[in-house]
């Protein structure tokens, strides 16, 4: 398969001052380099202050690299004008960590789940924006009639959802996923990451999944990537990393955090909810 998304020997330094004005740099992204192929999910794990929300706000092109480069789809999006980079933006999307948060409590959810439209030359409008945003809805398990409400009236998941369904309102290529699901429980949790395995599933859609619970990358990883201090230390396939650690770092990590299924059993009675569709 071809690498939908490339991370070259990425770095990022940042420039703090400390006390008396002297001047210290802190490198977040170290020479990170990360193959992401078209259609597959790969998760990049590591404690906080790691540099993964970072690394995920570089490929967003929300904050710019010191060093190295990121492609999607074979363009350099730092190579790329502001104009060709805006045009570009349709193909890669986010869903943020907090579902609270991130959604406008003063606006409609047919009004956010229709924001990122304005990336298109030929959004539609009228009774065709509002069918794109019914059927969005519709797509991550939402009435379409949803759009005519307001955030508070839905719960933390059903949030979640309706920021997915914004996320993927321009057929993106790519999704980057910081944290989004962590601020759920895990029932909760568990419904979002078979929801996103489903989508991946009917829309070929590729994801990068950033998360500081390697528990939770079992349950929706093909690939793994461990970050630690701004290295990713670790690659390799989800049974490779979690099965046969390399690293004292992942085998930490794993002893800290146990899989979605394994927390189930110790808080609840019965089986733990699948993230397999059926």
């Amino acid at each position: 398969m071809t690498a939908l998304l490339s991370i070259e020997n990425l770095t990022r330094d940042y420039a703090l001052r400390g006390k008396g004005g002297a001047t210290r740099h802190l490198r977040a992204v170290d020479d990170v380099s990360l193959a992401v192929e078209a259609g597959s999910i790969v998760a990049v794990v590591g404690e906080s202050g790691c540099g993964k929300s970072t690394l995920a706000r570089i490929v967003m092109a929300l904050d710019r690299p010191s060093g190295g480069t990121v492609r999607l789809g074979g363009d350099d999006l730092f190579g790329l004008s502001a104009k060709a980079l805006a045009r570009k933006r349709r193909d890669f999307q986010m869903v943020f960590q907090d579902p609270y948060g991130s959604l406008n409590p003063r606006h409609s959810v047919g009004r956010i789940v229709a924001e990122p439209l304005h990336l298109l030359d030929d959004a539609p409008r009228g009774r065709d924006r509002a069918a794109l945003v019914a059927r969005a809805l519709e797509d991550v398990g939402l009435p379409g009639s949803a759009a005519e409400r307001y955030p508070h009236e839905f719960s933390g998941g059903q949030r979640q959802r309706i920021a997915i369904a914004r996320a993927l309102i321009t057929n993106p290529k790519l999704v980057v996923a910081d944290e989004a699901v962590s601020a759920l429980d895990l029932s909760i949790q568990a419904q979002i990451l078979r929801l996103i395995l489903s989508l991946r599933d009917r829309h070929g859609l590729t994801v990068l999944f950033i998360t500081h619970n390697i528990g939770v990358v079992d349950e929706i990883a093909d690939r793994v990537g461990v970050m630690q201090a701004g290295r990713l230390v670790e690659t390799g396939t989800v049974r490779e990393v979690l099965d046969h650690p390399r690293q004292d770092y992942t085998r930490t990590l794993l002893a800290a955090e146990p899989t979605l299924a394994a927390l189930w059993q110790r808080t609840r009675r019965g089986p733990p909810p699948s993230t397999v569709a059926g």
